[in-house]
């Protein structure tokens, strides 16, 4: 396949463009926990840890950034936030459960509970 630039970035190949959208230690974790609606960004803190709060909101940034979600601002006292996932977020929620059940058989390969 030939190379291909998009964003100022040049990729080799349509895999390592998914996982700029969904890769890394932090991503699918978040899309994990917005698989099943709205959540709250104190809700996400919480279900997520050891993520920091500037990782997580720029993690969020980021998402939002590829359109993988969208963030709804609620002007009452106290303001709260809340995310939910794009259609072309869920698209993805397939493919995370894939890589999850394949991760969890190479886990029991190597002998890891």
């Amino acid at each position: 396949m030939k190379e291909f630039l998009y964003d100022n970035r040049i990729y080799y190949n349509p895999i390592e463009f998914t996982m700029a959208h969904i890769g890394g230690t932090w991503k699918i974790p978040i899309l994990l926990c917005l698989r099943n609606g709205s959540v709250r960004y104190g809700d996400l803190k919480k279900a997520i840890p050891h993520i920091s709060d500037k990782m997580l909101f720029t993690q969020l940034r980021e998402l939002e950034d590829k359109g993988m979600l969208t963030k709804q601002a609620f002007t009452e006292k106290p303001p709260r936030v809340e995310y939910q996932l794009t259609e072309k977020a869920r698209k993805a929620l397939p493919i995370i459960d894939q890589l999850t059940a394949y991760g969890i058989s190479l886990m029991k390969e190597a002998g890891i509970n």
